[in-house]
């Protein structure tokens, strides 16, 4: 009489974190995303700069009559009445931008860029919670092209991160969460 046994495969966080697009059609399809959206949110960025666009951006108006019909509109309100939250607000948003835009398109912390981004379109989309055009909009494709990106570690494919990928420090666990 045989005992039975089961046989049990562990997916390991590196097998799930490691994808081989480099010279597939698909690898390239997803440069073009990166890029893309990259410079989406670097343009974005950097119109709100005040050297650019002539003035400071100022996100207080949008935030307390912008937002009426969003879930967060009491967030958002309090945000706007916070004289620190708002100064940092002011900041963040366009800096955030920018540098999120510039580390997809330079293909260098594409996966911290792109949690970073995927964390503002959740707040753009919830803070356009009319949805006159519907659930699906353009906030919620960006939030999608951000998630895209960072799943595929769209920087390891003509990108820098497959430059930072030899060095020692990203055989790391960590390292392996930021880099993509």
């Amino acid at each position: 009489m045989s005992t039975p046994t089961t046989t049990t495969t562990d997916t390991k966080l590196d097998d799930v974190l490691n994808f081989d697009l480099q010279g597939t059609l698909a690898g390239y399809w997803l440069v073009a995303v990166r890029l893309i959206t990259g410079y989406w949110f670097l343009h974005a960025g950097w119109n709100k700069f005040a050297f650019v666009s002539g003035e400071s951006f100022d996100a207080a108006g949008y935030l307390l009559n912008g937002t009426t019909a969003s879930p967060l509109h009491g967030f958002f309100a309090w945000a706007a009445a916070t004289p620190w939250l708002m100064e940092f607000t002011n900041f963040m948003i366009p800096t955030g931008e920018f540098l999120i835009g510039l580390g997809l398109i330079v293909g260098g912390l594409v996966r911290l860029a792109s949690f970073f981004g995927a964390v503002l379109m959740v707040f753009f989309y919830l803070g356009n919670a009319d949805w006159a055009h519907g659930l699906v909009n353009g906030d919620l494709m960006g939030l999608m092209l951000f998630v895209t990106v960072a799943t595929f570690g769209a920087g390891r494919i003509l990108g820098l991160d497959a430059y930072l990928e030899k060095f020692d420090f990203a055989k790391t666990k960590a390292a392996k969460f930021i880099l993509g």
